[in-house]
């Protein structure tokens, strides 16, 4: 019997897949269940499994764009699994012929003549190699035997300066349908949208005091768990979003759609690109709820395994570019959304205090807002009230009490 395989629906709004890559080759033996190849779409890479055990016949190439439904290869269900045996002696067997063809190549290389043709440039090409000052020997051609094209004269580029003898190679590759999907999204965003950004700084001592002082413990309740700074930003943006709902909003047509939650879409960076999983009612979390869900994320994003559900459906981002030393930026709005906050490196810098000048580890964070939706009050008003939060974390992030909120293991709201 051969079943043909067809690509499954990865969501609703999906259409179309790339066929990214085969882990398996034409004639291959696969079982039930194995992963045969990963999958492009514009949210995410899937794994494509085996629907039955046995020979595959592959019906699309990697790179070809695949409609949903459509057929991407064929199982012979009836075909006998081959002996343990038999494929060994099946690759001693090519790797013999791959040694004979070897033999023969470094015999036949020294007597193979050489056209008159190789180097020599059509008419077409050479008036083009002339135009662009560029020595027909610099060129290899693609013609036959040899010939310098039309299409080689016109792809060649002048010399830049004197030759060094380094590597001056390159190489086109293809962007893969997620990579192409953030690029169209962040356009997008900065064509279709009012987009403003307005910036703060804030002073870490207070968390990096509370962190010094419950990390451990904070790790030691719950299971290795680590006290990030992700946590306190999380809640500090989940109280900001009370209080000015309108960044908490996103644009629809001639409509605003405001929110009573915030899953808060928070930016890693994984093997495939940009990822932007969601942190579902953060407003509801404890700090070991949101340090345990953006941990879980995060794991999924590295090993490749995220998922569409994973990442629709945020009402705010949060992108942290310390990680990699950014000291400021204006971070692009995540369409539909309204709102997103960046932050950056912390660095030790003098500031005022009380009249004195005093060294605290200061960080940058800028809002990036639509300023259709978002008026300058609210968005200056929402990232003030994040740096009072940041800055005065025991009363308006931890209740008062910082060791009954670090030691909260439900995903409760603190009052």
């Amino acid at each position: 019997m051969i079943l043909e395989m067809k690509v499954p629906s990865p969501g609703e709004s999906i259409k179309e897949v790339e066929i990214a890559t085969w882990l398996v080759k034409e004639g291959d033996y696969v079982e039930k269940d194995q992963a045969i190849a990963e999958v492009d779409s514009d949210k995410a890479t899937l794994e494509l499994p085996a629907e039955a055990s046995g020979i595959i016949s592959l019906k699309a190439e990697e790179g070809d764009t695949v409609a949903v439904g459509a057929i991407v290869c064929h199982i012979d269900t009836d075909a006998a699994k081959p002996s343990a045996a038999a494929p060994v002696a099946e690759v001693k067997k090519e790797e013999k012929a791959v040694e004979v063809k070897k033999e023969e190549v470094k015999v036949a290389a020294p007597v193979a003549p050489t056209s008159y043709a190789s180097g020599t440039p059509s008419p077409a090409a050479r008036k083009i190699l002339d135009e662009k000052n560029i020595q027909p020997s610099t060129i290899v051609g693609t013609g036959k035997d040899g010939r310098i094209t039309k299409d080689d004269a016109i792809n060649a580029v002048p010399s830049m300066g004197t030759p060094t003898g380094g590597n001056r190679g390159s190489e086109r590759t293809k962007l893969s349908m997620l990579r192409r999907k953030v690029a169209e999204r962040l356009v997008a965003a900065k064509n279709d949208t009012a987009m403003l950004t307005t910036f703060n700084e804030v002073n870490m001592t207070p968390i990096n005091t509370l962190r010094n002082e419950y990390k451990d413990a904070f790790k030691a309740k719950h299971g290795g768990l680590g006290l990030g700074y992700m946590s306190f930003f999380t809640k500090a943006v989940t109280r900001a979003l009370e209080l000015f709902p309108d960044v908490n909003s996103m644009m629809d047509g001639d409509y605003k759609v405001a929110y009573d939650f915030a899953d808060i879409s928070i930016a890693v960076s994984g093997p495939k690109g940009l990822m932007v999983p969601v942190v579902r009612n953060a407003e509801n979390l404890s700090f070991r709820g949101i340090e345990a869900e953006i941990k879980r994320l995060a794991i999924k994003a590295r090993d490749g395994q995220i998922t569409v559900d994973d990442m629709t459906g945020g009402t705010f981002t949060i992108t942290n570019g310390g990680v990699f030393g950014s000291m400021l930026s204006t971070p692009i709005i995540n369409p539909p959304q309204s709102g997103i906050l960046g932050m950056h490196n912390i660095i030790e810098r003098p500031i005022a205090v009380n009249g004195k000048v005093e060294i605290h580890p200061m960080m940058y964070v800028a809002l990036s807002y639509d300023h259709r939706i978002i008026d300058g009050r609210e968005s200056v008003g929402f990232l003030v009230a994040v740096k009072e939060a940041l800055e005065n974390p025991v009363e308006l992030l931890c209740g008062g009490n910082p060791k009954k909120a670090f030691d909260k293991s439900k995903n409760e709201k603190i009052l």
